[in-house]
């Protein structure tokens, strides 16, 4: 409030003060009496909206601030000209009627109201030492029990049409005329909100907020409205504030608010904190961190305060230290380099992804269960129950469990020819997603239901990008330190792994760069209780520019990757007590100046077991061999990195407007996504032909290395409209027949896998669209 209240009209009281103290200066007391009674006009005509008060917190202190404020602009006045000056002014004063809301709940919008007067009434006999004059209370009618985000035709109960709920004529409401907007608006995230709210009220929301996308939190909507209104000619709103969680920096969120900003007429954030402890003070009991944005319009330096320290969050008296910096501030909250102006690049694509969302509990297995459910004895078991990985089996130690994976396989194939595996899924899985559709019959549920045996979101995409490597790269989204290794590609990685389809060594060693980590670390953001650094792939891993490198810079690069993620994994083995985020507490510890001699007794046994040293000098290796390739400096400051990374990100776009693409995994991507001119290029590159264009409706000549073979194949499928057998597939391919064998062993792989779907018992075969 404080931000977005009090400033600004403090600073126009400074401005008033000094004029009022010219004024008296020259003895023209009566025009400084008038200066101030103008301004004591405005403040008591000024108005302030919380379109989601509750029960009035943030109306009641908003009251209490410009109570106080009055108190010196009437002693002012008594300065000025005496008790004269203050006649009459007792029903001329800041009060409730000045301080509106907007509450859903009929109770809290109550309680509300009756808070304001509460207050009031307490400042009056603080100040006054008696009861004010009749009427005491008078209805000012100033909270509005009202939905400030969406109303339609019969508001505010539904119509029900045969049993489903509708929102006839869905439409925004209008919000009462305001100076000033601060509210802490309801805390559910996008993909939340239908769950939360009913299908048929997300539906209505986001028919009338076609701008909006579909993942952005639910308090967003309050923020996209208070930005409109600012932006308004005549709206006469000066600022508004909210609190929400510290998401808010997140990509779906950013989509928000970037619009805003980089308008023809802008709105500025004027103060910002990014991430803040949620304290007792604020609420009892909320597991998140929270953020607090001020926009004002047009183009402004804002205040970023960035918590440096935090204690006793869990007290009445909480003590919280804030760094200060001055600039403009960022739609992802930051103040200096723009990292959100960076795009998406071309030469990333297809190859980053989430992992597994299982939805279900029941596709976990220990080995014990797996055995139990046939595995050892069912064929063809062992390709769908597989090792599982999630964040905590990385950073700390693997749990050692297993997962039912029959992505590609339908109900009756399960039953038939793994019916332990069905029964056990029907008794685990199927009756919670079927009881989840009925309580909340929404599209997603039921398609959940009706594919009860295979994950929620089993990422076809990503299946793809990995079906050839025998490793890749992963790091786990939500984590206190980045840390990016490979993973066999037996794995499976779970939904809070990113997984990076790429075996290279080179590309490892990138992103486990400075560079990229100091990228990622701003681009990502921070997310959760723990408010540990968050790793977007949209945000961090697609827009990255990676070096162009010499193949000797790539080489040393590779080496380096390759000998640190061995160092890694081998004093892992050999120490059950140690764990990656162990290693790394202590590496941050080296790294901050602290020496081996003043580690304490179990930071020492990681640094001596770990081989810590070692661990840092490899990271610096890697470090100043990544720099090398980038051509820049070792020693430059984290700012100007990314910088550098920001400018290159904008010339790699332009390259790839002009056709000049630096595809990461070439032999992936390009049969995937590249023109038809790199299709040609690349499969001669395959077959190490001469580098002539091919001839227009000639046919490919098959690939001779496996992975190439896979691309090749997967390709063909993706592009047709129908289903095709070994012999179709062959005859597009200028050996023809004699590679049906090898096109018929590529089939067989990816319909393993579940890349590929048979309807005739795998007479042909069908590349499978997303779930």
């Amino acid at each position: 409030m404080i931000a977005t209240i009090v400033d600004p009209l403090r600073a126009e009281w400074g401005q008033v003060l000094s004029t009022a103290e010219r004024q008296k200066a020259e003895g023209r007391n009566d025009a400084a009496v008038k200066s101030v009674q103008a301004f004591h006009d405005r403040l008591c005509e000024t108005r302030v909206l919380d379109p989601a008060c509750g029960t009035g917190n943030f109306l009641y202190v908003s009251l209490e601030l410009m109570k106080r404020l009055e108190g010196e602009v009437l002693e002012a006045l008594a300065d000025l000209g005496g008790q004269e000056a203050l006649t009459g002014l007792e029903s001329h004063t800041v009060d409730p009627h000045q301080f509106l809301g907007m509450e859903l709940n009929p109770r809290a919008a109550a309680i509300a109201e009756l808070v304001l007067w509460i207050g009031h009434l307490q400042w009056h006999f603080r100040t006054k030492g008696a009861a004010p004059s009749e009427p005491i209370l008078r209805a000012f009618k100033n909270i509005q029990c009202m939905d400030a985000v969406l109303e339609w035709d019969g508001y505010p109960l539904p119509q029900v049409k045969d049993g489903v709920e509708v929102y006839p004529n869905p439409r925004r409401p209008d919000w009462p005329k305001a100076d000033y907007i601060v509210g802490n608006p309801p805390f559910i995230g996008g993909k939340d909100i239908r769950a939360r709210m009913g299908s048929a009220y997300a539906e209505a929301l986001w028919k009338v907020h076609k701008h909006m996308n579909d993942s952005a939190d639910f308090v967003m909507y309050w923020w996209d409205r208070s930005a409109e209104i600012l932006l308004r000619k005549g709206s006469g709103l000066k600022r508004f504030g909210f609190v929400t969680t510290n998401s808010i920096s997140q990509v779906f969120q950013r989509r928000v608010i970037e619009p805003y900003l980089n308008a023809k007429k802008p709105l500025s954030l004027v103060m910002a904190v990014p991430d803040h402890p949620w304290t007792k003070v604020t609420r009892d009991s909320a597991a998140v961190r929270i953020a607090m944005t001020v926009a004002e319009a047009g183009k402004h330096d804002g205040l970023l305060m960035e918590v440096t320290a935090e204690e006793g969050v869990e007290t009445d008296s909480p003590v919280i230290l804030f760094e200060e910096k001055g600039g403009k501030i960022n739609s992802d909250l930051t103040v200096g380099v723009d990292l959100g102006a960076a795009s998406p690049l071309t030469a990333s694509e297809g190859l980053s992804s989430r992992g597994m969302s299982l939805h279900g509990s029941g596709f976990i297995v220990s080995p014990e269960e797996a055995e139990h459910l046939g595995l050892g004895r069912r064929a063809g078991l062992d390709q769908h129950i597989r090792v599982y990985r999630n964040g905590r089996d990385l950073m700390d130690r693997p749990r050692g469990v297993m997962v039912i994976d029959l992505f590609g396989l339908d109900a009756d194939e399960v039953r038939a020819r793994f019916p332990e595996v069905y029964q056990h899924l029907s008794m685990t899985v199927r009756k919670a997603r079927e009881d989840q559709f009925a309580k909340v019959p929404t599209k997603d549920a039921e398609s959940y239901a009706k594919s009860w045996w295979i994950f929620g979101k089993p990422r076809q995409e990503l299946r793809a990008a990995l079906v050839s490597l025998p490793r890749y790269i992963a790091t786990v989204e939500t984590a206190k330190h980045r840390v990016f290794q490979f993973l066999d590609g037996s794995i499976l990685p779970d939904n809070m792994l990113v997984a990076i389809g790429i075996d290279d060594g080179f590309l490892l060693g990138v992103l486990s760069s400075r560079c990229h980590t100091s990228w990622a670390l701003r681009a990502g953001g921070w997310l959760g209780m723990g408010n540990d650094p968050r790793y977007s792939k949209s945000r961090c891993f697609d827009p990255f520019p990676f070096p162009a490198t010499t193949d000797e810079q790539k080489a040393a690069i590779g080496a380096i990757a390759e000998e640190l993620d061995a160092h890694r994994k081998r004093v892992l083995k050999a120490h059950p007590h140690l764990t990656l985020t162990g290693l790394y507490n202590v590496l941050e510890r080296l790294k901050a100046g602290t020496k081996p001699d003043d580690l304490d007794a179990r930071e020492r046994r990681i640094f001596d077991d770990g081989l810590v040293l070692i661990l840092k000098e490899l990271h610096e290796r890697l470090d100043a061999a990544v720099a090398d390739a980038y051509g820049w400096p070792i020693d430059l400051p984290e700012e100007e990195v990314l910088a550098r990374l920001v400018a290159l990100n904008k010339e790699r776009a332009k390259e790839e407007k002009r056709g000049l693409v630096r595809w990461l995994r070439p032999d992936y991507q390009i049969p995937r996504f590249g023109s038809e001119k790199e299709k040609a290029r690349q499969l001669e590159a395959d077959l190490g032909g001469a580098a002539e264009p091919a001839k227009p409706g000639a046919k490919p000549a098959f690939p001779v290395g496996d992975a190439e073979q896979t691309a090749f194949v997967l390709n063909v499928l993706v592009e047709s409209a129908g289903a095709l057998n070994a012999a179709d597939i062959a005859a597009r391919f200028k050996q023809g027949q004699k590679v049906r064998p090898a096109v018929a062993s590529v089939l067989t792989s990816l319909y393993r896998i579940g890349l590929i779907s048979t309807a005739d018992g795998g007479k042909t075969f069908a590349w499978r669209r997303a779930a």
